[in-house]
């Protein structure tokens, strides 16, 4: 990855998906979620809505995103705070 990529990819990700982790976001919502994965699918495709012979490519990637965020979501511990 040229040097210029890698800091711009070390200032953080894109500006639209939210940090959904306490203590950041303590009241995650399904939408919330299925959100982020939808802008990081636009993000890594290009595209804002895909095209007709894309959308079951570009739809099955946000489900998979959806449940891996879940999965993430569920699965991490935050210091100082108690496991739910």
């Amino acid at each position: 990855m040229p040097a210029d990529r890698v800091a711009n990819y070390a200032r953080g990700m894109c500006r639209s998906i939210k940090t959904l982790r306490p203590p950041f976001a303590d009241d995650v919502t399904e939408d919330d979620v299925r959100a982020a994965a939808l802008q990081y699918v636009r993000k890594v495709s290009g595209f804002r809505t895909p095209a007709s012979h894309n959308t079951a490519a570009f739809d099955l990637a946000v489900d998979q995103i959806t449940a891996a965020t879940e999965d993430l979501l569920d699965s991490i511990q935050v210091r100082g705070r108690a496991a739910s």
